[in-house]
């Protein structure tokens, strides 16, 4: 995903009425994180790491479903949907459907497991402290390449629409998330995500169910996209689609290109590596009771869903309103939003056959960005790179200003521009959030408290939660305002690891007796450097040679995870078949931990 790497100097200037409103809305939402914070603020560990196992179903849903939805989810998903079209739907059943995993195979059996972390369920289950170690260092891995993004989105936003520099933006998201991170630890963040869920939802339908009704009449955008237009022609929003993008060359928008195994393999790896993340399963170990546990999965699903099945919607909207503004208009008539964005890079035009009109179609204007020379007119002069006679389109769209540019694109009220900003800013913060718990966490009670400083008091080691909390916060804002070149890239390693990892460990040690710490050791490891191989070799090794003709069966590194995935399996059963089985407690606790609550006497006594 291309939103932490977009953006050097996004100075777009907005108007005065606009720019009022957004500070109000930002300053609104920031004052109600840090209230909730100072209101919820953690007393010992059980707060700061599960908010003291008191948090309503209800409320775990909604803030589980803000810890889920990134500014990736908020920004960056509807434009790749608007960009590749039916191919786009392995994110939205993906990261849906992983929920139902969870809700079935994961969340009620660890939160009956009692442990903090994944770490802590690993390191216990499978009588190992190198387990335990192994996991901490994939936790870290994961959690620090998502939180990075983060701040690099809150730069972006706060840059765009505060019109301040990406260093001062993350800089100040630094600021407040360390505020309610440190302070309130789990509990400060549940309840302030809750609040950003709140605003994030309501910052993405709004603008869907606008532009609805101002282009079909229809004020649901899951029925809307689906409906016909209503400029008298009587054509579906989709077929219009289609046709408009054959015109121009990209071929039809609901037609797929990607093989069938290929999105069958990179589907299944982003529901898995979505059961299997850390910062998504903690949040099952906030609830009172088991029950609570699968309960809140399917709030949380509910909740995601909203968001995940309007993005198509927005995407399929936006793209036409795009196209109908932009294509064969005539430069100096474009309208203001055009030229605002264009002033970031995120959107730039090049007159190849000088004729003062965009001409935009299938292929690149031009080799990467245009580069604003200051110092030679007005509006500057473009430094353009390549032979610009290639092929004929003159336009570069990044896909990550379709959410952010939409409301100005269908020429919303002001005040949907600053919900809009203000529901990125939530969408990245809840996100950090949770990410740098998750981190704080396996430092300071998976990797201390249970390995190197066993006797350290709960107030000791609630220091050290909250010293390791304030030093992930700063190593996530130094990626944040440089970010290393790979990091787009490296997104796929996320949940590739979290597939290939974490979760053939935590399923079959909650679903099989016989599964050992030799098998669980060697089935994370072989699925880790298989995973890992893949994707450094198409990604960074041999770039050149990423396409579906080189890979393994026709997969793609986005979706080797799955493989990587069978293959811990398979090692972990080998392994444990040709060694010891586990002790007889650790086969017992797992007999234990699919009984249900309740049930225990009875089971015994059978057992008996």
């Amino acid at each position: 995903m291309t939103l932490i790497t977009t953006a050097k100097n996004l100075n777009s200037k907005i108007g005065m009425n606009d720019q009022t409103l957004i500070y109000i809305f930002v300053g609104t939402t920031f004052a109600l994180y840090i209230g909730i914070a100072i209101w919820s603020r953690a007393g010992n560990t059980d707060d700061f790491y599960v908010a003291g196992g008191g948090v309503p179903p209800l409320a775990n849903g909604m803030a589980t479903a803000a810890d889920w939805m990134s500014a990736a989810s908020f920004i960056s998903m509807a434009g790749i949907i608007s960009f590749v079209g039916r191919d786009g739907a392995v994110y939205l059943m993906g990261w849906t459907g992983g929920y139902v995993l969870l809700a079935l195979l994961i969340a009620p059996y660890l939160r009956k497991f009692g442990k903090y972390t994944i770490p802590d369920f690993i390191g216990d289950r499978y009588y190992s402290d190198f387990a335990r170690l192994v996991a901490i260092v994939c936790v870290l891995f994961v959690s620090f390449t998502y939180v990075a993004g983060q701040m690099r989105g809150v730069g972006i936003v706060f840059s765009r629409f505060l019109e301040v520099e990406i260093t001062t933006g993350v800089l100040i998201g630094m600021g407040i998330v360390f505020f309610y991170a440190v302070l309130g630890g789990m509990k400060g963040i549940t309840y302030t995500q809750v609040a950003q869920y709140c605003v994030l939802i309501f910052a993405f339908l709004v603008p869907a169910i606008f532009i609805s009704m101002q282009m079909t009449g229809n004020p649901v955008p899951q029925l809307g996209f689906g409906s016909t237009l209503t400029d008298g022609s009587n054509v579906y929003l989709l077929d219009k689609l289609d046709r408009l993008s054959v015109e121009l060359g990209f071929g039809a928008y609901t037609a797929g290109k990607k093989s069938t195994l290929d999105m069958f393999f990179i589907t299944a790896a982003l529901m898995v590596g979505t059961a299997g993340l850390p910062h998504v399963i903690v949040r099952f170990f906030t609830v009172p009771k088991v029950r609570d546990a699968r309960i809140s999965a399917g709030y949380a699903l509910v909740f995601i869903a909203l968001l995940y099945t309007t993005a198509p919607a927005l995407a399929s909207f936006a793209r036409v309103n795009l196209i109908d503004t932009v294509n064969n208009a005539e430069y100096k008539t474009t309208p203001s939003w055009f030229k605002n964005w264009e002033n970031t890079s995120l959107i730039a035009w090049v007159d190849k056959n000088q004729d003062g009109k965009i001409q935009y179609s299938f292929g690149k204007a031009f080799n990467g960005k245009p580069e604003f020379l200051t110092t030679r007119g007005q509006e500057g002069e473009r430094k353009i790179s390549n032979d610009l006679t290639e092929n004929p389109n003159e336009l570069y769209i990044d896909r990550d200003i379709m959410v952010l540019a939409n409301p100005e694109i269908a020429n919303l009220p002001g005040w949907v521009i600053a919900l809009v900003a203000a529901g990125g800013l939530a969408a990245a913060l809840s996100t950090a959030a949770g990410l740098l718990l998750v981190i704080s966490t396996s430092i300071s009670h998976d990797f201390l408290k249970k390995m190197f400083l066993k006797d350290i008091t709960d107030r000791q080691e609630l220091f050290f939660a909250r010293i390791s909390a304030a030093l992930a916060i700063t190593i996530a804002g130094y990626f944040g305002i440089y970010p290393p070149g790979f990091v787009a890239q490296v997104v796929a390693f996320a949940f590739g690891l979290a597939a290939a990892s974490f979760f053939p460990v935590i399923l079959m040690g909650i679903f099989s007796k016989r599964m050992n710490k030799e098998g669980a050791i060697s089935g994370m490891i072989a699925g880790l450097a298989f995973t890992a191989g893949y994707i450094v070799y198409f990604k960074f090794i041999n770039p050149s040679a990423n396409s579906e003709e080189n890979w393994w069966f026709g997969i793609s590194p986005e979706g080797i995870g799955t493989l990587g995935m069978g293959l811990n399996f398979l090692i972990s059963n080998l392994v444990s078949r040709m060694t010891a089985p586990p002790p007889n407690e650790i086969q017992d606790m797992v007999d234990d931990l699919r009984i249900p609550q309740g049930a225990g006497a009875s089971y015994h006594h059978l057992k008996k």
